[in-house]
């Protein structure tokens, strides 16, 4: 290819299939990021699917026509024979009645189609985990990067792991299909961006990619929305987690265990953010614990409702097994409550010595772990202001996007140098 001037101001296009603003690390990545890389004075669209990452009013939102099968308001639904129609929507429906998760395939499809006769309006393409084969044909045509946040063999691996089902094994292998095809696509990538040094390691092996292909750029966190509220009083037996989802993953079983056996011999509260799927193992999980009197599922909340929470709250717990980054951990430490979490993958990255680590899958050590700081409010005090102090130190969006700024600049060079 001919060599090509890189602009100063890059015209940047992000693939999000799925980028709910409100939960999960990818629609918090691509809502923040996007909005950096504006304020750097770069010139951003999102192509996404749904819900809308709700964007600010810098960066331009496309938002793509699916079927949104996984909305919690109708999941699942069965679509028109009309819509069944486009090609996609009728892989996407056949993909789902056979338990699979066709979503990063078919909306990669979906973005080629768009982006067809539109590639000089780009510098660089940026995927967001979609990692499809869609991906692969819009390389053909356009310098492209992608984020991989953390390998989701590890998902498959613990949901596998989680039950004696052979039925149920076979239905997690079939629901993590998809895998096979992210491996492949990002094989092809030039350049990889991840999240932490324990995210880049593992991704190269699972997915056999050698690791000087990869950038890591640690994600920020918000300031804006994550912030110490210091007139509202501590509640000294409170715990706060925010994560009520039943997957192995998040580990929430094994602080729930803690939680039984802390409350034989004190008064101890949780507070879990969120609402737990109902008739799920984690609603079963604290009928068959008699639990229910010390833990309060908050439901849907609003960003000032979340940082009273937190403020209420003598500790805050990441009990997940592994996490690629873990905003979490990040977030807490913003609102400047002490932390226990997991060494799972990239938390100790994230938390350095502002943090007590126990290991994952371990209730009896995240037991003596929250009975020790509850029991002493000076070193309480001390991990809050050491987390929050990290936070600000380290973990700014500005700086995500000035490094993710460039790594786009070296994909672009390579791909049009002669």
């Amino acid at each position: 290819m001919d060599s090509k001037p890189i602009n100063s101001r890059l015209k940047i296009g992000i693939i999000s299939y799925r980028s709910n603003p409100h939960s999960g690390g990818q629609g918090v990545y691509v809502r923040n990021l996007s909005h950096a890389l504006c304020d750097l004075g770069h010139e951003v669209e999102v192509i996404a699917g749904p819900p809308s990452p709700l964007l600010n009013h810098h960066v331009r939102l496309t938002m793509l026509e699916t079927l949104d099968l996984y909305n919690p308001e109708n999941l699942f639904r069965t679509p028109e024979l009309s819509e069944l129609k486009s090609f996609p929507n009728l892989v996407e429906w056949l993909d789902v009645c056979t338990m699979g998760y066709p979503e990063p395939w078919t909306f990669g499809m979906r973005a080629k189609k768009y982006l067809a006769g539109r590639y000089d309006h780009y510098d660089i393409i940026h995927d967001n985990q979609s990692l499809s084969h869609g991906i692969t044909a819009i390389s053909n045509h356009v310098p492209v990067t992608a984020t991989i946040h953390h390998p989701m063999t590890v998902d498959r691996e613990l949901a596998v792991r989680s039950t004696r089902s052979y039925f149920k094994k076979l239905k997690h292998l079939r629901w993590y299909s998809f895998i096979g095809m992210q491996k492949r696509v990002a094989r092809k990538l030039p350049q990889i961006i991840t999240v932490s040094e324990s995210s880049k390691s593992d991704i190269a092996k699972a997915y056999r990619i050698p690791e000087n292909r990869f950038r890591t750029i640690p994600n920020g966190i918000d300031t804006d929305l994550f912030y110490p509220v210091d007139h509202i009083k501590k509640d000294p037996d409170r715990l706060i987690v925010t994560n009520s989802a039943d997957t192995p993953l998040k580990g929430l079983y094994h602080l729930l265990h803690a939680v039984k056996a802390l409350s034989r011999r004190r008064k101890v509260k949780l507070v879990v953010i969120g609402t737990p799927k109902k008739g799920g193992g984690i609603e079963k999980l604290i009928k068959t614990l008699d639990l229910s009197a010390c833990i309060r599922f908050t439901g849907r909340i609003d960003h000032q409702t979340f940082v009273e929470e937190y403020a209420r709250a003598s500790i805050a717990v990441v009990p997940s097994m592994y996490e690629g980054f873990g905003l979490p951990v990040g977030e807490a430490m913003a609102c400047r409550v002490p932390v226990i979490c997991t060494t799972g993958g990239a938390l100790p990255e994230v938390a350095g010595d502002a943090a007590m680590l126990v290991p994952p899958g371990d209730a009896p050590a995240l037991e003596a772990a929250i009975e020790e700081l509850l029991d002493d409010p000076a070193k309480r005090d001390d991990l809050a202001q050491k987390g929050y102090d990290r936070v600000l130190r380290e973990f700014t969006w500005e700086n995500t996007a000035r490094e993710t700024v460039n790594a786009y600049r070296e994909v672009i060079h390579d791909y049009h140098k002669v």
